[in-house]
Parts: C-alpha cells; sequence; structure tokens
C-alpha cells in the first residue's frame, strides 16, 4: 500500500501521552498515512507498556527499528539481565499480552527503508556503504528471530570489536553491527566507534572525537540517513542526515517530522520523566 504521508518520530522512551499528542497536532491517518519510530520505543518514561502496545496494534501503519532500550528489555525478558527501577518497564513483565508484545518486538528490524530514506536507531557507521549496512542488519536480524536469540542475548553487551573488519566473522561481527546500529555517536580520527561519551559534540574540545557522520572518510549514502539516540544534538539536519530524538524522557520534546514537506511538528514533554 502506498501512503499518503510519512511521519517519522525520534526516541518515544515510553513518552506515550506526547506521541498521542503529537499525532493528534498532525491529523494522523491511521488508514492512510505510516508512522516511523526510530527505535527506543521502552525505558526511562512512564508508559513503556502503553507505548510497546501501540506500536503492536498499528503495525500495519507503523515502522519501528530497534533500539538498544528495546533490545535491553529483550535481554530482561529472558532473564539475563534485571529489571531497573530507572527504566520503569516493569509493568511490561506483568502485562497479560508481554508473550506476544515481545516476541513482536524481537522480529523488528535494526534497519527500515522507504524509497528515499533509511533509518536505524543510532545511525550508519561511516564506514559501510548501504549495501553493507542491509546485509549487517540482516544478519543480525536472522539470529534475534532464530533459536539462537539467547545465545546473542547473553553476548551482546560488549564494546570490542570497535572497528569494522570486513574478514571478522561470528560473535564479533554482530557485536561491530550491534553497536553500530543502536549505540554509536562518536568515532575516533580511525573510525573506531567510542561507546563512552554522550556529550553534545559541541562540549568536545580536542580532536580525539567526532560525530559518526562528520568522520571525512565516511562511505557516502545515496539515500536520506534517519536517526535517534542522541538527545545531547537536540535534533540534527543537514547534508542528508536527521537526527530526531530531542529528549523528550529528559523533559525536551517529541519530535515529528513530516516527510514528504519537511516539516517539523514538537510536543513538550508533559513532566520530567527521567
Amino acid at each position: 500500500m502506498k501512503h499518503t504521508a510519512n511521519y517519522i518520530v525520534g526516541d518515544i522512551q515510553g513518552c506515550h501521552d506526547e506521541l498521542l499528542l503529537l499525532l493528534k497536532q498532525v491529523n494522523f491517518n491511521y488508514r492512510t498515512d505510516k508512522l516511523w519510530i526510530s527505535g527506543d520505543l521502552v525505558a526511562r518514561g512512564p508508559k513503556s507498556l502503553e507505548t510497546l502496545r501501540f506500536a503492536y496494534q498499528h503495525q500495519d501503519c507503523v515502522q519501528i527499528v530497534l533500539g538498544n532500550h528495546d533490545l535491553h528489555l529483550l535481554a530482561v525478558s529472558l532473564g539475563i539481565k534485571k529489571v531497573k527501577d530507572k527504566d520503569r518497564t516493569a509493568p511490561i513483565f506483568s502485562a497479560p499480552d508481554r508473550a506476544e508484545l515481545l516476541e513482536w518486538l524481537r522480529r523488528q528490524p535494526l534497519l527500515a527503508e522507504h524509497p528515499e530514506f533509511v533509518m536505524s536507531h543510532a545511525g550508519i557507521p561511516p564506514s559501510w556503504s548501504l549495501d553493507t549496512a542491509r546485509i549487517e542488519a540482516r544478519n543480525v536480524e536472522n539470529i534475534l528471530q532464530s533459536d539462537q536469540f539467547s545465545w546473542l542475548m547473553e553476548n551482546m553487551y560488549q564494546n570490542q570489536p570497535d572497528q569494522w573488519d570486513p574478514k571478522r566473522q561470528g560473535l564479533e561481527r554482530t557485536i561491530y553491527a550491534i553497536n553500530g546500529f543502536t549505540r554509536m555517536r562518536f568515532v575516533f580520527p580511525d573510525g573506531r566507534l567510542d561507546m563512552a561519551c554522550k556529550l553534545p559534540p559541541s562540549e568536545i574540545d580536542d580532536q580525539s572525537l567526532m560525530p559518526w557522520f562528520q568522520w571525512p572518510h565516511r562511505v557516502p549514502i545515496d539515500k536520506n540517513v534517519i536517526f535517534g539516540h542522541w538527545a545531547a544534538l537536540q535534533g540534527y539536519q543537514g547534508n542528508g542526515l536527521y537526527g530526531l530524538d530531542t529528549g523528550c524522557v529528559w523533559g525536551g520534546h517529541l519530535t515529528l517530522l513530516h516527510w514528504e514537506s519537511q516539516r517539523i511538528y514538537t510536543q513538550q514533554a508533559l513532566a520530567a520523566s527521567a
């Protein structure tokens, strides 16, 4: 089905009420429009269960990608990690529809495509072409949807390897892809991923780190790239890149991009949640 309008929203993180207000603001039509969500449906905000249910119930017109908090939720569901109070996701695990919701979640992609843009939670590692990104996303998705799911969840909490090597195989290759798609912000001058710094780029006062999308050797991508994840950017637009996480869960606002008109809509946080 060809959708009349495409709307793209940044990290929701349980800010369900703000999402509904934003969709009301643009008169979102659930029959003819499409909503793209750049990952991190859950965690830190007050209504992760409601947000997850919303995406599931409207899956005919909603396209999500998995974010780091979504993957962590899946690890918690397997007992690999414990529910953190600050994540405020406990209601999901006592919900009668939890199994259905979590099974749906683990079958969602890391990379989603529109004819004019691609979307992943943190972006596309700058040493990858779009074809490489497609291949690596499918590789991880296949594991998530297989009987190796638990094995991957147990082993994904690693910061190494931080450098792309196309010859690398197995778990190391998978870890790099997960970190690139869901955790990346800065890279070092040699292209290695930095997994620690969450600051805005303006507060980096030396040349040791740069935003992944400003790496001088970045492989060109022939589509626009949509991402979330980096609240400290407070939104970013330029050179075919759209960063849509504006920290609603931290008391900022939720940002929605109407793709066809390039118009930005915002909804202020109803209360600082995290």
